[in-house]
């Protein structure tokens, strides 16, 4: 018999904690909540194995929050780490447990006491189990997003939603997955603390389901934007709007499990890498001491701006229309990052140790890394895997950069070649998304073989 429990807990940043993403030092602490964050938890079991799904309204974590929130749970549960899967909304408007070079300053307090809420989101979440069924349904939306990579280049337009129901029919829980950067409410109140999309989404689901708590788990988005045209007051409500009707649209026509099995697996990934050359480093670091020293703020928008950001002009607005400052900022950037690089440029490793997680409820299949993946592997993945409702989970038990794929990687993009930068990481190769898309799709096998 099934059994599964869900429970939501607050995550709202107290005042002074800055919200991560959208520049370099800008120093974005939060002036209002636009809306309550929130840590949002779903346990479920069939008897023999358990799983543990943890949604965060958070930009991003990394691998020393999942560790410690992993081992909070697992001592009050007992449910193994590999069946434990932590995953972000990667909300603009939300800080960062980890956090990102120069995109938002992390509080130490904060990071704590949002892993004891997440797992205390997720004990609460055990503790409340009943017997239970699944019903899931998927369906196609592609009138909301874009590719910001390239021109008509493919995004992931599937929306996959889970609903486990007491067996009288009464709902209790509302999985959605979609992917698309969740800019849209940074664009307009940057100061704001706000679920953005993901959280309009919950909200409209659980007004259209009354009982049920919902969870957003981001998708494959590394490449893929909500249209610019919904950054207007008017627009906003748009795409939560799409997504819940499509979302309970899709529940309707779906169908309720009848095997439900619950199973977990992890399969470690070592991502291949390419060093930094020495002249790589060293030229950012060179023209970063050049213009400070020189105070010479011309031309950076062809210089190192190509990469620093896609929009140079919003960088230069996001600071106040203050240029200076702007280059300035971005000046200190390159100081910082290749200061962190250099102290051991030529000694670690040329591979990023990571992993790919699954896990079952049923027909519900999750899987999920810890990068910003791009559309094309996780479309790979779903045509490789071919499972009844998949949902790829991104963002994921840890924080790993942009995956990009080998347009992104030759054209040195953003996402190519200036996301390692943030993480203190070597740039990735051609080989690196294969790989990982290889885990995954092997993880997903494991959970069918349960």
């Amino acid at each position: 018999m099934l059994k599964a429990g869900v429970a939501r807990v607050d995550l709202t940043p107290f005042h002074g904690v800055e919200l991560t993403g959208w520049g370099y030092y800008i120093e974005r602490r939060w002036r209002t909540v636009r809306d309550a964050l929130h840590a949002t938890a779903l346990a479920a079991d069939d008897g023999g194995c358990a799983v543990i799904v943890v949604a965060l309204d958070l930009m991003v974590i990394d691998a020393g929050f999942t560790a410690r929130t992993r081992e909070r749970i697992r001592q009050a549960t007992g449910v193994p780490d590999e069946a434990i899967l932590l995953t972000c909304s990667h909300s603009h408007n939300a800080p960062s447990a980890g956090g990102l070079l120069g995109a938002g300053a992390c509080d130490p307090f904060y990071e704590d006491w949002a892993s004891r809420q997440a797992a205390t989101a997720a004990i609460l979440a055990w503790e409340c189990r009943e017997p239970a069924v699944i019903r899931t349904g998927a369906t196609q939306v592609d009138t909301l997003t874009f590719n910001r990579t390239r021109a008509a280049g493919v995004v992931d337009p599937t929306l996959s939603v889970a609903c486990l129901q007491r067996p009288s029919g009464e709902p209790m829980a509302v999985l959605v997955n979609f992917g698309a950067h969740p800019t849209v409410g940074t664009e307009l109140n940057p100061w704001a603390v706000s679920r953005d999309v993901p959280g309009e989404v919950c909200d409209r689901l659980e007004q259209a389901l009354p009982g049920a708590i919902a969870m957003y788990l981001q998708g494959a988005c590394g490449d893929v934007n909500f249209h610019r045209a919904f950054t207007d007051p008017q627009r906003r409500h748009e795409p939560a709007q799409t997504l819940a009707t499509m979302a309970l649209q899709a529940l309707a026509r779906g169908t309720a499990c009848a095997q439900p099995t619950v199973a977990a697996a992890r399969r470690e990934v070592s991502l291949p890498t390419r060093r930094w050359t020495r002249d790589e480093v060293l030229r950012d670091r060179q023209e970063a001491q050049r213009r400070l020293r020189e105070e010479d703020w011309a031309g950076w928008r062809e210089g190192f701006g190509r990469a620093m950001t896609n929009r140079p002009d919003d960088m230069v607005r996001r600071h106040g229309g203050d240029e200076v400052k702007a280059v300035r900022s971005m000046c200190r950037f390159h100081l910082e990052w290749t200061d962190a690089m250099l102290a051991d440029l030529d000694e670690r490793p040329q591979t990023l140790a990571t992993d790919a997680q699954a896990l079952r409820i049923g027909d519900l299949y999750l899987v999920a890394n810890a990068s910003e993946f791009f559309s094309p592997f996780a479309l790979d993945v779903r045509h490789r895997s071919d499972c009844p409702t998949l949902m790829v989970a991104c963002y994921a038990n840890g924080r790993i950069g942009y995956l990009p794929d080998a347009h992104d990687i030759a054209a040195k993009s953003y996402a190519g070649y200036q996301s390692p930068k943030y993480c203190n990481q070597f740039p990735y190769t051609e080989a690196s998304g294969p790989v990982m898309c290889d885990a995954m799709v092997g993880a997903l096998e494991d959970c069918r073989a349960a």
